[in-house]
């Protein structure tokens, strides 16, 4: 259910922030006027431009935290996921458990 809340999240997905406002919620329980301006911190963005999506596509590509619309040799699944949880300073289980099995 949390995938479903996360793409259908206030801000169009991964698109533009919906999805990273969305983890902050359920990973530290935020209220989304909180998460949002922790988020926009964390990518060094006003509030306003996380629902710019040519604004989110630059950073998202720059920060390599994925994309909708595959780039040739952008991170993509558990590369992009280790980068969000990397930005956001959170726990993502499978981002751990990728570790462990590699050892790190």
């Amino acid at each position: 259910m949390h995938i479903a809340h996360i793409m259908a999240s206030c801000m169009g997905g991964i698109r533009t922030a919906g999805d990273l406002v969305a983890w902050m919620q359920m990973t530290r329980r935020m209220k989304i006027s909180d998460a949002k301006a922790y988020v926009a911190d964390k990518l060094g963005i006003d509030v306003i431009d996380l629902t710019n999506e040519e604004v989110m596509r630059d950073i998202r590509k720059d920060l390599k935290i994925g994309m909708v619309t595959s780039v040739a040799g952008s991170p993509k699944g558990i590369r992009a996921k280790y980068k969000i949880a990397e930005l956001l300073e959170i726990p993502i289980r499978s981002v751990a458990l990728f570790k462990s099995d590699l050892g790190l």
